[in-house]
């Protein structure tokens, strides 16, 4: 065996197997950051993926509705983990009617192999003043690669199980869900030390069900221009039927992987700060149940088996109960840790109490919230290219703080924050590279996330969206959210400034992590590399 090959080997066993984290460099008592935080970049499948039917991969739900990322950029900035979904449809295209996707396997072997590599590197342990014999594997130690951190689905799913029986308006996909997930969890969890169930459940169920600008495109006329759906009843079907999706992959990954595998696993949800617009009791209420219909909706029956109580009071049977069966699941389950993908905040009103004008929010259906960006003619912050993002970057330690104080501290990842530009231009210009409004956007949220963790939140890594600008939904290649500006003619990637600034920022507050080899049990790593 060629020395490279055997060194490839042996230092991917140490990231698997042997090592135990140690940090040399930096000084993480100058930062409120502890020394192992995770400080990465996001992304999911459909947006950066491609590959419409390539390899096996089937239809998804996406694909119907709307007919790389690069890992030395990556690693340039100096991140440690790298925060990316699971295409279902990619492994399983027909869902547990049908068979499973090697080539699709092949994929996400080849991506979380080859991000646990990256930037890794052997160095003899005399660098620690280790008496050494070169010869040995025992004498070396790691420099870690990239971690990945991984969604189970990010609003994509088959369309498949959309045609058979409706998809999340079906009990039955709770079975899907769960056969997918253990699948992910069977081929990629010896590597994975960080699963989420879902990415915004609450963003999929509100714009899938109820305006139905999503897919499946279903709602009611009052609510939106579908052809079919009832926006009153079916979102509340729908985020039942994944809540117990949740519990059922949750169940899987305890009782036959977990102890094994030594990760955790949590959700993500889109999380708003709901600021009263006024002082009044009414409309503080209000903020309280705009969370309670938007967030909490779904983290309070995970995490505390039932829903809020604001919803139980309002929405009586068109909210769906839980049996005892579930609820018993629920309570076994849970989860380890809450994703928060946290982008801007608004002004809540009254509207059970008092007189208002009609809006978003001011419904049954949405706790009768007005949500607003305007206070006595002000935003709420400044503008952006997108109609719901507004920059106020208190609004992260208000709602890090909310979600602390709620569920008692759990732990908490920062999945997403981010700042967008209006660019359909593919030309480069001072303008488009030079992207100040961006590094104040971050800067400012990190400042007050920083403020939250000073203040005793849990919170243990930060993603930002995003690594490359993408396809963003509904708005095409219109909207820009990368570090790095990407030419969709030519895909030539080019660095912002802000890319350089949270390099900067990362190297300011992290210390260099090493892993240190302990005895060697065997290579479990070294079977993937054949799909590298």
């Amino acid at each position: 065996m060629e020395f490279s090959l055997f060194v490839l080997e042996m230092c991917s066993t140490i990231i698997a197997l042997l090592c135990y984290p140690v940090y040399l460099q930096g000084n993480p008592n100058a930062s409120p950051f502890p020394s192992n935080f995770l400080f990465g970049t996001a992304s999911s499948s459909y947006q950066f993926e491609g590959a419409f039917l390539s390899d096996g991969k089937g239809l998804n739900n996406w694909d119907v509705f709307t007919h790389k990322p690069d890992l030395d950029l990556m690693q340039d900035i100096g991140v440690n983990s790298y925060r990316f979904s699971i295409s279902w449809a990619r492994i399983l295209p027909k869902g547990r009617f049908g068979s499973v996707n090697k080539a699709g396997i092949h994929h996400y072997n080849k991506l979380i192999n080859t991000l646990l590599l990256k930037g890794l590197s052997l160095v003899p342990l005399y660098v620690t003043q280790i008496r050494v014999s070169p010869m040995y594997l025992e004498d070396l130690f790691c420099v870690t690669g990239i971690q990945p951190f991984v969604s189970l689905t990010h609003y994509d799913f088959p369309q498949e199980l959309e045609n058979r029986y409706g998809a999340w308006l079906s009990s039955q996909v709770q079975e899907d869900f769960k056969y997918h997930a253990d699948i992910c969890f069977k081929y990629f969890g010896d590597r994975v030390k960080y699963w989420t169930t879902f990415n915004e459940p609450n963003v999929a169920v509100i714009r899938g069900y109820r305006s139905g600008i999503y897919p499946p495109s279903r709602c009611s006329s009052s609510f939106g221009n579908c052809s079919n759906g009832d926006s009153e009843k079916e979102p509340f079907i729908a985020a039942h039927n994944i809540i117990l999706s949740h519990a059922a992959a949750v169940d899987v990954y305890r009782t036959k992987y977990q102890k094994q595998q030594g990760g955790s696993i949590g959700i993500v949800m889109n999380a708003i700060w709901y600021e009263p617009i006024s002082n009044s009791l009414k409309d503080k209420q209000a903020a309280e149940r705009a969370q309670a219909f938007y967030m909490n909706w779904f983290l309070d029956p995970i995490i505390m088996g039932k829903y809020p109580k604001e919803m139980q009071e309002i929405l009586d049977s068109n909210l769906p109960s839980f049996s005892n069966h579930d609820q018993e699941k629920l309570n076994s389950t849970g989860l380890d840790f809450i994703g928060i993908n946290h982008y801007t905040s608004f002004y809540t009103k009254d509207c059970m109490f008092s007189v208002c004008e009609q809006g978003p929010g001011n419904t049954k259906t949405e706790g009768f919230a007005l949500r607003t960006a305007t206070k006595n003619g002000v935003f709420i912050g400044e503008s952006t290219a997108l109609d719901w993002l507004f920059v106020h970057p208190q609004g992260m330690e208000k709602i890090i703080t909310y979600v602390k104080e709620r569920y008692n501290n759990i732990p908490m990842f920062i999945t997403e924050n981010g700042f967008c530009e209006n660019d359909k231009s593919n030309s480069l210009t001072e303008e488009t590279l030079n992207d100040v409004n961006r590094v104040e956007y971050i800067s400012g949220y990190l400042d007050a996330l920083a403020a939250a963790l000073r203040k005793g939140a849990d919170v243990r890594g930060y993603f930002l969206w995003s690594l490359l600008d993408n396809f963003e939904w509904t708005l095409g290649f219109t909207i820009r959210f990368g570090l790095h500006h990407v030419d969709f003619t030519t895909l030539k990637r080019t660095p912002r400034g802000s890319a350089t600034w949270y390099k900067q920022f990362i190297a300011n507050h992290t210390a260099e992590k090493i892993l240190m080899p302990q005895h060697y049990p065997g290579n479990q790593l070294g079977q993937h590399f054949n799909t590298i």
